[in-house]
């Protein structure tokens, strides 16, 4: 019975973690094992070294991604922009420059909400509301189309 327990417990996915050396850490199929480097193993054209070259700026930024890269205060000026760039650079600088115009837009609404606000208290002073405004306004309305008709009569 124990010898049956333990014959379920090393099926042929078991054998290989049993056989696995202590401290070492397993991968999942298909991913790329990577070293301490940050390169993955085996891969890429080697320099006389022995490393591993790789590009890691692939994007050309255009003017607009250059304004946001100099408004998000990662350069300086244009003249030290590279001319090729990492893509998590261009995201991260987009990025801050989303949460930048967010917050503005929130000064802006909250500004325009105390001159709305000034605006009222003004109007209520003089004895003005949009129910007079709307009634004044069809009253007017009225009388045009009072005189119409009697134009029209005429």
């Amino acid at each position: 019975m124990l010898a049956a327990a333990v014959g379920r417990l090393l099926r042929p996915g078991l054998k290989s973690l049993l056989r696995c050396a202590p401290g070492a850490t397993r991968r999942p199929r298909g991913l790329p094992g990577y070293s301490t480097g940050g390169t993955p193993r085996g891969s890429g054209p080697q320099g006389p070294a022995g490393k591993v070259h790789r590009v890691p700026a692939e994007h050309k930024p255009s003017q607009f991604d250059k304004k946001i890269l100099l408004w998000t205060g990662r350069f300086k000026a244009i003249e030290e922009i590279p001319p090729r760039i990492p893509p998590e650079m261009i995201d991260a600088a987009r990025n801050k420059a989303r949460v930048k115009a967010c917050y503005i837009m929130i000064g802006l609404t909250i500004i325009a909400c105390f001159a709305v606000i000034a605006s009222a208290k003004r109007a209520a002073e003089r004895h003005e509301s949009l129910t007079s405004w709307n009634l004044a306004k069809k009253a007017k309305w009225r009388e045009e189309a009072a005189l119409a008709a009697q134009a029209k009569a005429k």
